[in-house]
């Protein structure tokens, strides 16, 4: 049985390969997929998201934390689904209309696999359409936008408005982030919440779960 402790310290110091390691011997051994992710890689990023918040550690070593801890999840993942397993909540991710950035998406969605939530990738230059169609096709019941130029915020609110007249903006949370994004504009366009980076993201989305 290899030390479950060195699996929280491998997605820490983000070792990928020792993440897979550990976990396929850990799986082998009987140990229940939850545990290794509730008491060992959720805990190990929220350690990573302290460094990160006190500076400790950077956009960088997140990422590299982030790719660990999914080397993980893409062996627990399929074990989870097949046992009929929920995850925490499930948002859907994407950068909105007309903008093609995807570095901080691409962040947040791995941080948010990491915090238990299955996570549903749209991409970039996402339509509203789009939007909807994952809540109703995937059940998502959060809904993430990014937006990293000016000239695309308007797309956020375009979107909400879009989920009012499809009747299924009260099945969600709207969360919303990006370089120009303010508290002040998330107010503004009616969404459920903003946070300024992917490790507030992911406490944003705990909590709109929590709250629904």
């Amino acid at each position: 049985m290899p030390d479950l402790k060195e699996l929280y310290e491998a997605v820490v110091s983000g070792n990928a390969k020792a993440t897979q390691a550990i976990t396929q011997q850990a799986l082998a051994d009987g140990v229940d997929p939850l545990k290794l992710v509730n008491e060992y890689m959720v805990p190990a990023m929220d350690e990573v998201g302290r460094r990160f918040e006190a500076n400790e550690y950077f956009v960088p070593e997140l990422l590299i934390s982030a790719r660990a801890m999914k080397a993980s999840l893409e062996i627990i993942r399929p074990i989870l689904t097949a046992r009929g397993d929920k995850p925490v909540g499930r948002v859907a991710i994407g950068t909105v209309k007309g903008d093609l950035h995807d570095i901080g998406k691409n962040l947040v969605a791995s941080l948010l696999e990491g915090g238990g939530f299955e996570v549903i990738d749209l991409g970039v230059n996402v339509s509203p359409e789009k939007f909807i169609e994952t809540v109703n096709s995937r059940q998502a019941n959060i809904i993430a936008m990014s937006a990293l130029l000016t000239t695309t915020m308007p797309s956020m609110k375009t979107t909400i408005d879009a989920l009012k007249q499809a009747g299924v903006r009260d099945k969600v949370k709207v969360l919303i982030g990006g370089a120009p994004i303010t508290q002040k504009y998330a107010d503004e366009i009616g969404a459920d919440g903003y946070s300024e980076n992917a490790v507030g993201a992911v406490a944003l989305a705990k909590k709109a779960v929590a709250a629904a």
